[in-house]
């Protein structure tokens, strides 16, 4: 059996940052591909629907994102629950027609179920520049659009609003939908 030596070490610089995977700028001409989070490439951010609202919420913050995958025991994807679902009014609709605290809501409360969800198709996806997936963000009126492949069966990727809106060096600070659109049109005009 070969023989290997142990690599040296050095102690960290003071103030060390991680590294981060470029997010570089895009124009409405670039490939789709170019804003799209590719899950074959980076692992999805998950959650339980069992698990309390408020530990998916700290998942979000966590990871810095606002959509978390709520997987079932067997790890096929039962629903999505977004920032949206727990900071906006939905949480205090249920709450206020279950009658329960914000502490005792459960992702399964807030959810949307897959039966609910749709996704664009992977192949589709490459044929499509920045300009088409801002005017997809417009027509479902969603922070996130779904990718899939094998006619569904696989979620491949995720197209995210801000996300988009950052590589477009456009600075979003709402949540909501409506004028994250009129946002990116105003300023890309």
């Amino acid at each position: 059996m070969r023989e290997y030596a142990s690599l040296s070490q050095a102690r960290l610089a003071h103030g060390a940052r991680l590294a981060q995977p470029p997010m570089g700028r895009v124009t409405l001409d670039d490939p789709a591909f170019s804003v799209m989070t590719d899950l074959s490439q980076q692992p999805a951010a998950t959650t339980f629907p069992d698990e309390p609202a408020d530990r998916a919420h700290a998942m979000m913050i966590e990871r810095g994102v606002r959509l978390l995958f709520a997987l079932d025991r067997d790890g096929a994807i039962a629903g999505v629950i977004t920032a949206t679902d727990l900071l906006g009014e939905k949480r205090i609709r249920v709450m206020q027609e279950r009658g329960v605290s914000h502490r005792e809501l459960r992702v399964a409360d807030l959810m949307t179920d897959i039966s609910q969800l749709e996704a664009i198709a992977f192949s589709d996806v490459g044929q499509m520049r920045v300009g088409h997936v801002v005017a997809t963000f417009r027509s479902v009126r969603r922070q996130h659009v779904l990718v899939s492949e094998r006619e569904g069966a696989v979620v491949r990727g995720i197209l995210s609003a801000s996300r988009v809106a950052r590589q477009l060096g456009l600075q979003l600070d709402t949540v909501e939908i409506a004028s994250t659109f009129a946002d990116i049109e105003a300023a890309l005009r």
